[in-house]
């Protein structure tokens, strides 16, 4: 026990553990101690400024009847399974394009990647919502193309598009991630291709994407984990209307939390959306045997 402490209490280990503390601390301040709080919250009838009462599994049985949360499963899901797709090909198609031998490739790479940086700000969110407004640029380019316009906030047929469109309009993370990786496949191997007389579409579909095929599995589990937890555009543009029609699942929490100030049943519903994301990961993981490429 004593070489052991004398071990950690050596010069390199306490720079390391003192370099270590903060995160360490934040991880428990900020992570650790208030997702416990928030699993042994989900037990309970918790509501801010009322005494907590035990109520067992009450909170998940209740969430299986309530219509307004299957919605925000259903809603979420779409909003998932069409964002993501699109911002990871036109993320993929730009990194394509910023890779070749073109002149200012760095300063456009950076002007790209400027939406991904500023992300999904309140001040975004209203830039978009007035974009998509009846008033708006949108709407002006349909009325002078002699179209009529449309009320994007008001149709539930609608609506989805301007958030998804917002959505991807943020490709920048995934189109640096992209760029690299292309980056770092062999120009030896376009070469052999060429020499074979394989044109640049099968160059890219048999070479590009599968030494690709591991950050397309990294950037697809990222900005699927990032969709599931959309909240700002939802909250700023839409206020999860009309008729619910984007009334996503961080949303949902939300209103339970502070708006029907619901604190135990919001914890549960959200210890639910942990379980739905470690699942579909599991999935996404699962089947990347059969499409990505291992080196």
């Amino acid at each position: 026990m004593k070489e052991k402490f004398r071990r950690f209490m050596n010069e390199d280990n306490v720079v390391g553990h003192v370099f270590a503390l903060p995160f360490i601390i934040g991880f428990f301040l900020i992570t650790l101690i208030p997702m416990a709080l928030s699993l042994y919250y989900s037990f309970t009838d918790y509501r801010l400024g009322n005494p907590i009462s035990w109520i067992g599994f009450d909170n998940y049985t209740k969430l299986f009847a309530d219509d307004r949360f299957m919605n925000a499963i259903k809603v979420t899901f779409i909003y998932v399974l069409t964002s993501v797709p699109l911002k990871l090909v036109f993320g993929l198609f730009v990194a394509y394009l910023l890779t070749r031998n073109i002149k200012g490739t760095t300063f456009f790479r950076s002007l790209y990647y400027v939406p991904s940086l500023i992300g999904g700000s309140i001040s975004v969110a209203l830039v978009w919502k007035e974009i998509f407004s009846k008033t708006g640029l949108i709407n002006v380019l349909l009325s002078k193309l002699g179209g009529e316009p449309l009320s994007w906030y008001g149709d539930q047929k609608l609506v989805m598009i301007p958030l998804v469109l917002m959505s991807v309009w943020q490709f920048g993370s995934a189109m640096i991630i992209f760029a690299a990786g292309i980056k770092e496949i062999p120009k030896s191997y376009y070469e052999a291709a060429e020499m074979d007389g394989a044109n640049k579409l099968q160059s890219f579909f048999h070479i590009t994407l599968p030494m690709l095929s591991p950050i397309i599995l990294y950037n697809l589990i990222m900005q699927t984990i990032s969709a599931f937890m959309t909240f700002t555009q939802a909250y700023i543009i839409t206020n999860g209307g009309p008729n619910d029609a984007t009334n996503f699942y961080a949303l949902y929490v939300y209103n339970q939390a502070f708006k029907f100030n619901s604190m135990g049943y919001a914890s549960a519903i959200s210890w639910v959306m942990l379980i739905i994301m470690g699942i579909v990961t599991l999935l996404i993981f699962k089947s990347s045997k059969s499409w990505v490429a291992v080196k």
